[in-house]
C-alpha cells in the first residue's frame, strides 16, 4: 500500500466533524491494509512508539520534496525502525542521514504527515474510539468484540489485523499475565446520594490522590505498569518486594500508589509521580521537602480490583467476586472502603476519605465486570468540587510580575469523535512562581506556532482544572465556557485521550443529564 494513501485518509478524517465519516473513511482504507503499521499512522504514532526524533532535529530538516508519491507504508515503517535502532557514537548525524533519506521520497504532503507524526502534532488517544468503530465496519464483526480484544492486547494494529482474521481470531485474545490491559475508568457523580441512589448494591472506597497502577505477578516475576501502560518496574523496587509476598502464585492487581507523610496522610501527587520518572512540580516538592529526598521516599500500594488469580481470570466476574478475591491475597494492602452500606455509612466513608487527604469517594457497583478502557456509570466517583481534566492547547505571555513567562492557559476538552480538542476556556489562576517557569520551558517546547499573544501548543499535556461550574458560552466552539477555573496540577500521568470529554464538560451545565 502507498504511504500516500494514508495521508490522505487522515486528511480527510481531519477535514470532518462527522463520526460517521470518518469511520466511513478509515475503513475505506484499512480493507486495503497491506501492514499493521497502517493503523499505528492513522492515530498518530509510529508503529515503534516513541522513537526519540527530537522536535527541532524534525524541523530543521530541509529536503526538497518528491515530485510523485513512491513510498510504501512498509517503507516508511523500515525507516523509522531503523531510525530507532541506532545507537552508540555518532548516532544524531546518523539519525539525521535516515531521516533525509526517508524526506527525499516523500512528497511534500507526505513530509508535513512525517513531521507531524514525529513530533507528536498528530497523536490524538480520541481518535482510537474512532479507530475501533472503523476496523469493526471494515472487518463486519461486532464492535463489542473489538474493544474487547484491544483491552486485552493493548495495541490497535494487532487488534485490527485479527479483526480482519474473523471473529474466532478476535475471540482468542485473553486476559494474559505480564501484559497490561487498559484500566477501567470512573464517571463523575453529582453527589453521593445520587450515585448511590443509582447503582444500589455497591462499595463505597476512598479516592486515594496517588498514581494508578497495575501489578502483575507470574511466580517471581514482577511488572508493574501506570494507566497509560508504561512499565515502571525498574523504579519501583519497595512495590515488586511486596507483590513479591503476596499469597499468591500469580495475580494482576488494579490499585493506586502514592507516598505517606509520617502520620499516613497523602504527600503532594507530583512527589509519587517523582519516582516514575514524569513530571515533578518544583513547587509542591519544596513545600514539603527537597527535591533529591522526594525521589527517595517510599511508595505505598492501595488495591481495589483484582483481575486474575492463581490462573483463574476474574474480568467477567461481578467485583463482589472479584473483591472475595482481593481480600485474599492483598490483605491490608486493600483501599479503605465499606461494602454494602447504607447512606450513613457511605457519608461516613466519605468523610473519613476527605480528613486523610484524598480526593472523595469512588462507588462501584457490586454486579458490575471490568469493562477495561471504558468511562461508564458503574464506577461512579464524588468529589466535594468540580474538576476536569482538560488538554492545554495553546498559552498567553504573562504580563506585569509575570512578563516573559507563559501564563493564560487556552484548555481544551477532548472531541469524543476524534477531532482535536474543544476550546472551553482559559486560565492563569492557580500558577506558583515555579510552576510557571516550569510550563514555560515545557509548553515552548510544544510549540508548534508562535506569535506576539503566546503559543499554540501540541495538545498532549493534561491539566486538571478545579472549577466553580459551567455556563452556556457562543464565545467557544464547545458552547461552554468554565466558570472561576484554576489549575490544580499538571497530569503526567494521563494522555490527552483520558482527558474528559466536551459531553462531560456539558454535563455540568444546570439542569443537564449527567454524561453516558
Amino acid at each position: 500500500m502507498l504511504f500516500s494513501e494514508v495521508v490522505e485518509t487522515s486528511a480527510s478524517v481531519g477535514a470532518t466533524r462527522s463520526r460517521l465519516a470518518k469511520v466511513e473513511a478509515l475503513a475505506g482504507v484499512l480493507r486495503r491494509m497491506t501492514a499493521p503499521a497502517v493503523v499505528s499512522f492513522l492515530v498518530g504514532v509510529p508503529s515503534q512508539g516513541r522513537i526519540g526524533a527530537g522536535w527541532r532535529t524534525v524541523l530543521d530538516l530541509d529536503v526538497p520534496p518528491a515530485a510523485r508519491p513512491g513510498l510504501s507504508v512498509s517503507d516508511v515503517d523500515d525507516a523509522l525502525g531503523a531510525y530507532a535502532a541506532i545507537g552508540g557514537k555518532g548516532a544524531a548525524a546518523r539519525r539525521v542521514e535516515v531521516l533525509r533519506a526517508l524526506f527525499s521520497r516523500a512528497t511534500a504532503a507526505e513530509q508535513d504527515f512525517l513531521k507531524r507524526l514525529l513530533t507528536g502534532e498528530l497523536r490524538q488517544g480520541a481518535l482510537e474510539g474512532v479507530m475501533l468503530d472503523a476496523v469493526a465496519k471494515a472487518a463486519g464483526v461486532p464492535g463489542e468484540l473489538v474493544r474487547r480484544a484491544f483491552m486485552l492486547s493493548g495495541r490497535l494494529p494487532e487488534t485490527a489485523v485479527a479483526a480482519m482474521t474473523g471473529e474466532a481470531a478476535l475471540a482468542a485474545f485473553r486476559l494474559e499475565v505480564g501484559r497490561p490491559v487498559r484500566p477501567m475508568l470512573a464517571s463523575p457523580a453529582e453527589s453521593l446520594h445520587d450515585a448511590l441512589a443509582e447503582l444500589g448494591d455497591c462499595v463505597v472506597e476512598h479516592k486515594l490522590d496517588g498514581a494508578r497502577i497495575q501489578v502483575h505477578r507470574d511466580g517471581d516475576d514482577v511488572r508493574i505498569f501506570t494507566r497509560t501502560l508504561r512499565e515502571i518496574t525498574r523504579t519501583v523496587p519497595e512495590l515488586v518486594e511486596l507483590v513479591r509476598g503476596l499469597p499468591c502464585t500469580s495475580v494482576v492487581l488494579d490499585g493506586e500508589t502514592l507516598a505517606l507523610t509520617d502520620d499516613g496522610k497523602p504527600r503532594p501527587f507530583q512527589e509519587t509521580m517523582s519516582r516514575f520518572g514524569a513530571l515533578l512540580d518544583a513547587a509542591s516538592a519544596r513545600r514539603s521537602t527537597s527535591a533529591g529526598d522526594v525521589r527517595e521516599l517510599l511508595l505505598s500500594p492501595f488495591f481495589f480490583d483484582c483481575l486474575h488469580l492463581d490462573g483463574v481470570d476474574l474480568l467477567d466476574e461481578p467485583l463482589r467476586d472479584r473483591l472475595a478475591a482481593l481480600r485474599r491475597v492483598a490483605g491490608d494492602h486493600v483501599v479503605p472502603g465499606a461494602v454494602g452500606p447504607d447512606e450513613a455509612t457511605a457519608a461516613g466513608v466519605q468523610a473519613q476519605a476527605l480528613a486523610a487527604g484524598h480526593e472523595g469517594v469512588v462507588v462501584k457497583s457490586l454486579d458490575s465486570v471490568y469493562a477495561a478502557g471504558r468511562r461508564g456509570r458503574a464506577w461512579q466517583k464524588v468529589k466535594p468540587v468540580h474538576t476536569l481534566d482538560l488538554v492545554v492547547i495553546g498559552v498567553e505571555w504573562g504580563s506585569g510580575r509575570r512578563e516573559g513567562l507563559l501564563s493564560n492557559l487556552h484548555l481544551g476538552a477532548r472531541d469524543p469523535d476524534g477531532g482535536p480538542p474543544v476550546m472551553v476556556g482559559k486560565t492563569f489562576k492557580g500558577l506558583t512562581d515555579e510552576l510557571l517557569r516550569w510550563q514555560t520551558r515545557e509548553l515552548l517546547d510544544r510549540a508548534t506556532d508562535r506569535g506576539g499573544w503566546g503559543v499554540v501548543v501540541r495538545p498532549d499535556l493534561v491539566v486538571e482544572i478545579e472549577l466553580d461550574g459551567v455556563q452556556v458560552s457562543p464565545r467557544y466552539p464547545g458552547g461552554v465556557a468554565l466558570r472561576f477555573a484554576r489549575v490544580l496540577r499538571y497530569r503526567p500521568d494521563k494522555d490527552a485521550g483520558e482527558a474528559d470529554a466536551i459531553d462531560s464538560v456539558r454535563a455540568l451545565l444546570p439542569g443537564a443529564p449527567g454524561p453516558l
